[in-house]
């Protein structure tokens, strides 16, 4: 409180500054700096004030770090504001270099006497930077240019918030609301995804100013309408921590008056579900609001009665906790205790501010004084009622002009939606026209171009025709000729020839064969036994390797031969065949591979079957070698 008594006795000061130091050295004698930077004052009726011509305007740095700082910290910028308008007062060549210096000032100062709980006390040059930034923004006949600058345009708008505070100062409710609702007008030029950070901040000022002002004339409708705008921008950019929550118990309020508790009671259930901490006067708000809406739900007193005296206890300040004795007062009435009724609420009646409250106080002690007899205490509960009587007329009257601007408003911005739809419709449609007829003309084209095109080349090919004909039968002639002769090379390049029987003998002295036949010794192998049991007969990879290297060493058309004679022969067939050849037998060769006697004979009688012969090993020396030896078929 001693804070905010030293800010307004600051402020008061350098006003009454500003109106004593009239001249300055390079100015016309006579006249105050304001006079010369803005004009002379204009009555607040009379706001007709051109602004000046150029649409291009800056502002001064310092101002505009002032006004980052106000959305943070305002009270540390009004203590840097102040000293401007001083020096200004002063030294305002030096200082005051513009007009919109001035205007930008003066608004920046409102705003930051408002933020600050102050009165605004600087109505008559605020009135001023309205019109100048009106005149710069808005336009008001044809042949004026207007401001697309969106520094300028949200000035305007915060022109027109702070104004509306200024009326509602001064009880011009009516006024008030045209005030905001041209704040949102002005908005309006944004485009959606432009209203974010500070512009989605003023915007939940902005509704949530127009939601206070219907609730108070009991307009829980638009009240509702505008919480809900306000917490769709709070989810944007929250103005502060409490900021969701608030608009959430607004709404929560406007639901209990229209008693429809259902939905109320869900309201304060999520407003008290996003509220981050239990220490502050949002929280406290809505736990006494939701015990009471429980009471009215449910009728049991002792629960609700026990959450409000809690919230009583934890009151931070005198306005506070006549708020809670209101609220316990008319939960003792609805109770018919009185006597605990009557000693809340006279308190309040007594030493409230809000003259809400005091009425509300007044019809419960009326009724409750009448009870208990106290015709004195009753006369004067009435008196106070009647008195204020008077005035519902009034009341009821701005809330009909309340509802007329909020619907007109509305209205209108049904319209300006609808004719820019229109807009954007015919935009469309013109560009579709353009399109289709783009589009049609790329076909004709196109398809002129198609037909010539393919005429010439029905043209080319007849004349192509004929030559192509021939050329392609001299070039199946060539490519068989070729072909033949391919084929014929092939076939001699590729006829398997036989080995001699000297070659057979070479083979077998081979130290791989020598090894191979004198591998068993004396060694009686049994057909039954398996193959295991013979395992150190078995033979390695390598000699595997070796045995087909010399095989094809002294025989190099071993496969070819075989299988140009005998088609029949795969892969497994030719290395039995290797083994076959040196002259092993099968019981040796199932040894030699680990595999079952059964498999070895299987695959010894398909190359029997192949050869035809029961002798396989002189048929493949006959067949490889050309070595005769008679063989029985």
């Amino acid at each position: 409180m001693a804070r905010k008594h030293l800010i307004l006795i600051m402020v008061f000061a350098v006003l009454a500054a500003c109106q004593r130091h009239g001249a300055t050295p390079d100015v016309h004698h006579g006249t105050s700096l304001q006079e010369q930077v803005v004009g002379p004052a204009v009555p607040e009726a009379d706001r007709r004030a051109e602004g000046p011509s150029g649409l291009v305007v800056t502002s001064s740095p310092a101002l505009s770090s002032i006004d980052s700082l106000m959305w943070q910290r305002p009270d540390s910028a009004l203590m840097c504001l102040l000293p401007y308008f001083d020096t200004a007062c002063r030294d305002g060549v030096h200082t005051v270099s513009t007009a919109n210096d001035w205007h930008y000032a003066n608004l920046l100062l409102a705003e930051l006497l408002y933020k600050n709980d102050n009165p605004q006390l600087n109505r008559t040059d605020l009135l001023q930077a309205v019109n100048y930034y009106d005149s710069l923004c808005c336009c008001r006949n044809a042949a004026r240019h207007v401001s697309t600058d969106p520094t300028l345009i949200f000035l305007d708008a915060r022109a027109h918030y702070i104004n509306g505070v200024g009326y509602y100062e001064h009880d011009s409710v009516v006024e008030a609301c045209q005030e905001y609702l041209k704040a949102l007008e002005v908005m309006e030029r944004f485009d959606e995804k432009e209203l974010v950070s500070k512009k989605a901040k003023f915007m939940t000022y902005c509704y949530n100013r127009l939601g206070d002002m219907f609730s108070e004339q009991f307009m829980m409708e638009p009240a509702i309408e505008c919480y809900n705008n306000a917490y769709g921008f709070s989810l944007i950019a929250p103005i502060s921590s409490y900021s969701l929550s608030n608009a959430l118990y607004r709404i929560g309020l406007q639901y209990n008056k229209l008693n429809k508790t259902d939905s109320a009671y869900y309201y304060y259930e999520c407003a008290l579900s996003s509220i981050p901490d239990s220490n502050n006067l949002t929280y406290r708000n809505i736990q006494s609001s939701r015990a009471l809406l429980s009471y009215q739900m449910a009728r049991c007193a002792e629960p609700s009665l026990k959450r409000l005296l809690e919230m009583l206890q934890l009151a931070d300040d005198n306005e506070e906790l006549l708020t809670r004795c209101l609220t316990i007062g008319g939960l003792y009435y609805e109770e018919k205790k009185y006597d605990s009724a009557l000693w809340y609420l006279d308190r309040v009646f007594q030493n409230t501010s809000d003259v809400l409250s005091k009425i509300q106080a007044a019809n419960y002690l009326c009724i409750i004084s009448d009870s208990l007899g106290m015709d004195k205490k009753t006369n004067e509960y009435a008196r106070f009622s009647a008195a204020v009587e008077k005035t519902s007329g009034q009341n009821k009257a701005e809330a009909s002009l309340l509802s007329a601007k909020y619907k007109g408003y509305k209205d209108k911005k049904l319209e300006r939606h609808n004719a820019e739809e229109k807009k954007q419709i015919r935009k469309v449609t013109r560009l579709r026209t353009i399109g289709t007829v783009a589009t049609l003309s790329f076909l004709t084209m196109l398809l002129v171009i198609v037909v010539i095109r393919k005429r010439n080349r029905k043209r080319l090919l007849e004349k192509e025709s004929v030559e192509r004909l021939l050329q392609d039968a001299n070039a199946r002639l060539l490519a068989e000729n070729k072909h033949l002769m391919e084929q014929e090379t092939k076939a001699r390049d590729f006829e398997p020839r036989k080995a001699s029987a000297s070659a057979y003998e070479a083979l077998m002295r081979e130290s791989i064969c020598f090894d191979l036949l004198h591998r068993f010794g004396n060694t009686e192998i049994i057909s039954t036994n398996k193959p295991s049991y013979y395992e150190k007969y078995a033979i390695s990879a390598r000699d595997k390797r070796n045995l087909a290297a010399v095989v094809e060493k002294h025989c190099p058309d071993f496969g070819p031969l075989l299988k140009a004679q005998f088609p029949d022969f795969t892969r497994n067939d030719f290395e039995l065949c290797r083994f076959l050849l040196i002259g092993l037998s099968e019981l040796q060769v199932a040894v030699l591979l680990q595999k079952d006697y059964s498999t070895i004979w299987k695959r010894t009688r398909h190359i029997k079957d192949v050869l035809q012969t029961a002798e396989p090993e002189h048929r493949l020396r006959h067949v490889l070698f050309d070595i005769d030896i008679v063989i029985e078929e």
